[in-house]
Parts: C-alpha cells; sequence; structure tokens
C-alpha cells in the first residue's frame, strides 16, 4: 500500500500516520527525517541540502524529490509519505517518478480542519521544556495551571504554537501544500477527504472504513 498524508499543521497528522502505520505495516517515510538523516550521514545529497539551508533557502524541490524516491525504492512498495510532497512541482516529481517505475500513490488521506480549530488546537499547546509533556488549556490542561504535573516545573509556549506563528504556518499550507491536494483530485490516485475535526479515534476509523473500501 502506498499512501500520502496530507493535511494543515495540527490536524493531527502524527497521531494518524503512527495508527496507519501500525495497522497497515507501512514504512514511515518523513522528509524532515530523511532531509535530517542526509545531513547527518554526511551524504552528497545531505550536503547539497547543508548548503541551502545554510544560507536561509528553502532546499529545491528536484532535491527533495531525489531523496524520497530514493526512500520510496527502499520501502519496497508499502509506505506513507509525511511531509511530501508539499508542493505541486513535488507531486507531479514523485507521479513521473513512480510511473516510471510502474508503480503510483493508491490514495492520497487529506485530513480536513478548519483554520480557526487549528488555530485554537496549536496556540493552546503547553509544553514542559524538561520532560517534553504536550499540555492543551482547554482539551487536557494540567493539574495546576502552567505547571508540569510531573512536578517538573513551569509550562512553556513553543515557538511554534504563537498566535502570529501559527497564522503564517497556515498561510504557507493554504499556499502551497493545499494545491497537492487539488493537484491530486480527478487523477488516478483518489483522495480520501477525512473530517478531522472529530476524535483521534473517530478519525482514524474513518480512515481505515475508506481504504477498505479502495481495497474493495
Amino acid at each position: 500500500m502506498r499512501l500520502i498524508l496530507l493535511g494543515p499543521p495540527g490536524a493531527g497528522k502524527g497521531t494518524q500516520c503512527k495508527r496507519i502505520i501500525d495497522k497497515y505495516a507501512l514504512t514511515h517515510l518523513s522528509s524532515g527525517d530523511i532531509l535530517r538523516a542526509q545531513r547527518a550521514g554526511g551524504t552528497a545529497l545531505g550536503k547539497k541540502a547543508q548548503a541551502y539551508m545554510d544560507s536561509g533557502a528553502l532546499v529545491p524541490d528536484d532535491l527533495i524529490i531525489e531523496m524520497m524516491i530514493g526512500a520510496i525504492k527502499k520501502a519496497g512498495g508499502n509506505f506513507v509519505l509525511d511531509g511530501f510532497p508539499r508542493t505541486v512541482a513535488q507531486a507531479d516529481g514523485l507521479t513521473k517518478a513512480l510511473k516510471k517505475a510502474g508503480e503510483k500513490i493508491d490514495a492520497i488521506v487529506n485530513l480536513v480542519v478548519a483554520d480557526e480549530v487549528i488555530s485554537a488546537r496549536l496556540t493552546g499547546r503547553r509544553s514542559c521544556p524538561k520532560c517534553g509533556a504536550v499540555y492543551h488549556i482547554v482539551n487536557v490542561p494540567a493539574k495546576v495551571a502552567g505547571k508540569c504535573d510531573k512536578g517538573c516545573g513551569p509550562l512553556v509556549q513553543r515557538d511554534d504554537d504563537k498566535p502570529q506563528v501559527v497564522e503564517n504556518r497556515l498561510r504557507t499550507y493554504h499556499q502551497q501544500t493545499e494545491a497537492v491536494v487539488g493537484y491530486y483530485e480527478g487523477k488516478d490516485s483518489p483522495v480520501l477527504n477525512i473530517e478531522a475535526d472529530r476524535s483521534a479515534e473517530a478519525v482514524t476509523a474513518d480512515i481505515i472504513a475508506q481504504l477498505q473500501r479502495l481495497a474493495g
């Protein structure tokens, strides 16, 4: 099974990705993890990417595509792509590379959540800088407001979860990654739009049900 997992930041991709992987025994191919591994390993691709990152520039699409295609080949045909493709150019490059190998993506799982829900989810998160525990001021509050339940001390709001940053992340998603969904609509790989403003369990059940229908 070859899947792509899409959705805005804070849609629950991490949780659903793990559950899909466990259910179908797939290889998790995270573009961020692969990029970091290439850099740490000092590979030719990693060195090229590092040069762009050190200068503050975005890593070019063709370099990301090359990295991900290499990882896909190693996965042996059963994988879920997480964080890739982020742009239409990356999606098109992936399609062409898979077609050349006589393969294609089986489905795109697209988690759909309204911006206001995403904003509330992310800006309400609080983290413990010592143990890494994550809370939410409404959904998963600490026993004592602003304090880690494990006695570590004060909770903090990560920079990524601050309102202005969340707004920028959502804007980037709408400008770039959201167009990837449109790219796949009407093509051989079906787009499964999953309403993700529900419990994680309900979202997982919906994903599995739709994938099973595709499988016949």
